[in-house]
């Protein structure tokens, strides 16, 4: 248990960020701060790094959004193999509700960092969407992208081969995550060989001898748990 202190601070943190949630960007103040009178000490979460906050069969009821840190959402496999569904960071958010599902049922969610979380009960939850439709359209409109990258994702697992996965990864991943360094996008999450695999649904033998191509290539520099990608060289290839 979080003595009083930090609980309040770790508070106004949710607090102060909310309205820089994408979701919530520009909505009326009223919308706003109902939102934030539903910050509690039951709703909010203080998470070390490689705590399990969700697992098949126990799943969170709710909307949930990163405050701090990051989260992998994976599955696994009868054999127990994990296929990393998405990584979140901050402003991220998942869960189920009644009107909306984030697709996350059966999935494990762990931090990858010490991480902040903050949910909203699906009984706090919908009533605010009866409320007002303008958090519903933004809704809406966040499953529609999100079914929109479903679809990329599946074509590019479809139809590449091993080398064109593992580059439209890296370049999927320095998107969200990537910093500018000498003309490269470095990844700013740790990534292992392993971890890359569990993305694509490949090997990490496999994996790592890709990675070593594309190494010698100059279109990534890898060192331990770090990957950068050269973003024109990857683009010429994938397009």
């Amino acid at each position: 248990m979080l003595h009083d202190e930090t609980m309040n601070e770790t508070m106004e943190r949710v607090t102060s960020f909310l309205p820089q949630i994408k979701i919530f960007e520009s909505l009326p103040a009223e919308i706003i701060r109902e939102i934030e009178q539903l910050v509690t000490r039951s709703n909010t979460y203080k998470l070390s790094n490689n705590t399990i906050l969700q697992s098949p069969g126990n799943e969170k009821n709710g909307l949930f959004f990163v405050i701090a840190g990051k989260l992998r959402l994976y599955k696994t496999n009868s054999a127990g193999k994990q296929h990393t569904v998405c990584i979140l960071s901050e402003g991220g958010m998942f869960g189920e509700v009644e009107t909306f599902s984030l697709s996350t049922r059966g999935t494990y969610v762990e931090t990858m960092e010490d991480s902040i979380v903050f949910s909203i009960p699906a009984e706090q939850f919908e009533p605010l969407l009866v409320k007002y439709s303008e958090l519903s359209l933004r809704f809406l409109s966040e499953l529609s992208k999100r079914l929109r990258d479903q679809d990329e994702l599946v074509e590019k697992l479809v139809f590449r081969d091993l080398r064109g996965k593992v580059l439209y990864f890296l370049n999927r991943l320095s998107k969200k995550f990537g910093i500018e360094e000498n003309g490269y996008q470095k990844i700013d999450i740790p990534l292992t060989h392993q971890e890359l695999a569990n993305m694509i649904g490949a090997t990490r033998e496999a994996v790592s001898l890709t990675l070593q191509e594309l190494s010698n290539e100059g279109i990534i520099v890898t060192s331990r748990r770090m990957v950068m990608i050269h973003i024109e060289k990857a683009m010429q290839e994938l397009s």
